[in-house]
């Protein structure tokens, strides 16, 4: 099997990594390195590669999921009410200039 063959992976886990890489081009994110990105994110989780069927392969691993989710909140747990309402406005701005809202 050469190099970079996704003929190892479930259904589950390529539908995983399409709407991992989408995630990432949502945000600006280049399409190949999303794909990489996502990639490495199902093979981190789910330990590569798993045959289909019940009860085969190992058991998925959120932790990756689970880390980014904590380090979402902590990022504007020191910051003020004022601070926090700052950045909301200036996010704000910046998606109706750039036509996202």
């Amino acid at each position: 099997m050469p190099r970079g063959d996704k003929d190892a992976y479930t259904d589950k886990q390529k539908r995983k990594a399409r709407h991992i890489a989408e995630g990432y081009e949502e945000r600006g994110m280049g399409e190949e390195r999303a794909e990489q990105i996502a990639w490495a994110t199902v093979n981190k989780e789910d330990g590569g590669g798993n045959r289909s069927g019940s009860g085969r392969g190992k058991p998925d691993n959120h932790e990756s999921a689970r880390i980014g989710g904590a380090r979402g909140g902590k990022a504007s747990a020191g910051r003020s009410a004022a601070e926090k309402s700052a950045a909301a406005k200036k996010g704000w701005e910046t998606r109706r200039r750039n036509g996202n809202a």
